[in-house]
């Protein structure tokens, strides 16, 4: 759902009329020239620019400069190319593209109010005002499914984008007629109806009597046609957004309704798709990192000033030191040691740590990985040689002894085991990490065996995927380990990339 939106301001565009150079579905472009006036558009740009930096894109007054040169060059007459435009003014990478077009379609939406098609051909009112029950016939829904099974065979995008603002005014409306603030539209409520996933086979179907597709196997036109499923309902999410954007305010829904970076999700409530798309910022991740603790290690090796071979310098310059002299010193790489909790609540976070540590091997002398759930055991093969990075929670969980008679989470139990079993992982150059959100199922937090390991390791720093307030709610024992080692909440990849750029030692 898109969330509740309160009622339209005075001032707002009348429903079924079209935004500055904006179209609605089936209708012309309106005129660039005077579409918008100058303090309009200034609006909606700054407008668009606070909301990316609200999603941590990091934009100056440089690049809105060129923003602004951009819609002042190429106008309101082809929005994609207006799209485009700014992309390349204000964005630094591709994975920055996907907030980008979702929140641009928020601040210079394609139309606004109710879709031209409804406007011009409302859909009849029953005569039976009772609303469709299971097994009661629906001609609107049937109706609807019927053309967007033909727009999904044809591919057709125009005609897809017409039927998700009919799909959302004719079943994404909630709360219509109650208390101000409770009315909105819902993608999800809207999808419900429609359920556009049962028609994979009547697609299918259409495909395979059309020319062109004998030579392709079921199986590729199946995943074809739930790609385009899956743009739909995207079309119908975007379109939702839109809609109560006009009731609530762009700024608002953008900050909310708005999915971030990949480097801004939270692991702990990351889904299948966005942990995969994390995983392939891993090994941009690692090289940007890489390069930040070989800079701090070039600056570490030159030590502290030597003051007596300054002062003897100086002699040759009249006593002023130009040339300060340092204490060479000669760093040897440190070792790292992981210790991941991989049972299933914080299972995405442990795997993407272990991924990212395992890309930038090279900055460390050795590594060594080692996971539980309340069981340790050493899996630094597994990482080594896995192949598929999304099964390797599965690999772990399979293959290596982390559960002992229960499959819950026993971080004393864990922490005992490593101490009596593997501390000799740990020496003065030895650097642990510890992964987990310090939930103990109310078991004995085993305090002894941390302060064991960090009383031999040369710094342990925990981090918590979890956010600093509710470290101390329900069974977490997270202020005792905190008491014994450095703790530090971790919700996502860009928190992640700054500590250990930050807190490792080199």
């Amino acid at each position: 759902m898109t969330g509740a939106p309160q009622p339209a301001e005075a001032g707002t565009t009348a429903a079924g009329t079209t935004a500055p150079g904006a179209t609605t579905a089936g209708t012309t472009p309106a005129p660039a020239t005077g579409a918008a006036g100058p303090a309009d558009t200034a609006a909606r740009l700054t407008g668009l620019v606070r909301a990316l930096r609200g999603h941590g894109l990091r934009i100056g007054p440089a690049e809105t400069v060129d923003a602004a040169a951009v819609l002042d060059v190429l106008g309101f007459a082809d929005r994609e190319q207006m799209r485009a435009g700014l992309a390349a003014a204000l964005l630094r990478s591709d994975g920055q593209r996907t907030v980008f077009d979702a929140t641009f379609d928020l601040f210079f939406p394609l139309g606004v109010g109710t879709p031209e098609a409804f406007r011009t051909d409302p859909p009849p009112v029953p005569e039976d005002p009772e609303p469709p029950r299971f097994g009661r016939p629906d001609p609107l829904r049937d109706d609807l499914r019927e053309r967007l099974a033909a727009a999904l065979a044809a591919d057709d995008r125009a005609a897809q984008a017409r039927l998700a603002g009919e799909v959302v005014e004719a079943f994404g409306r909630y709360g219509a007629g109650g208390a101000p603030g409770s009315d909105g539209w819902s993608a999800q409520q809207a999808l419900g109806r429609i359920n556009p996933d049962t028609l994979l086979a009547r697609i299918l179907a259409a495909l395979r009597s059309g020319p062109g597709t004998a030579d392709l196997s079921d199986l590729v036109l199946a995943d074809e046609v739930r790609r385009r499923i899956r743009d739909f309902r995207a079309l119908v999410a975007g379109e939702a957004r839109r809609r109560v954007a006009e009731l609530r305010g762009p700024e608002r829904i953008a900050e909310r309704a708005v999915a971030p970076t990949a480097d801004r999700i939270d692991f702990l409530y990351a889904g299948r798709d966005q942990l995969a798309e994390l995983r392939r910022t891993v090994h941009p991740l690692a090289r940007k990192l890489a390069t930040r603790l070989a800079a701090r290690r070039r600056r570490a090796a030159r030590g502290h000033i030597d003051l007596r071979r300054t002062l003897r310098r100086s002699l040759g310059t009249g006593g002023v030191p130009l040339r300060p002299a340092h204490r060479l010193r000669r760093p040897a790489r440190p070792e790292l040691v992981l210790l991941c909790d991989v049972s299933g609540s914080v299972a995405g976070f442990a795997d993407f740590t272990m991924l990212l540590v395992q890309a930038m091997s090279e900055q460390f002398s050795k590594v060594r990985v080692f996971a539980f759930v309340n069981r340790t055991a050493e899996v630094t093969d597994l990482l080594r040689n896995g192949d598929d990075p999304a099964r390797l929670a599965a690999r772990i969980l399979g293959q290596a002894q982390v559960t002992g008679y229960h499959g819950n989470s026993d971080y004393g139990s864990a922490l005992g085991g490593f101490a009596d079993h593997h501390l000799d992982a740990v020496g003065p150059r030895t650097c642990v990490l510890v992964l987990g959100d310090a939930r103990t199922n109310h078991r004995d937090p085993n305090l002894d065996a941390l302060r064991r390991i960090a009383g031999r390791a040369r710094r342990v720093i925990w981090l918590n995927p979890e956010q600093a307030s509710l470290w101390s709610t329900g069974d977490s024992a997270a202020h005792a380990y905190a008491d014994v080692v450095d703790m530090h909440p971790c919700r996502n990849a860009r928190r992640l990339g700054e500590l250990i750029a930050r807190l490792l030692p080199v």
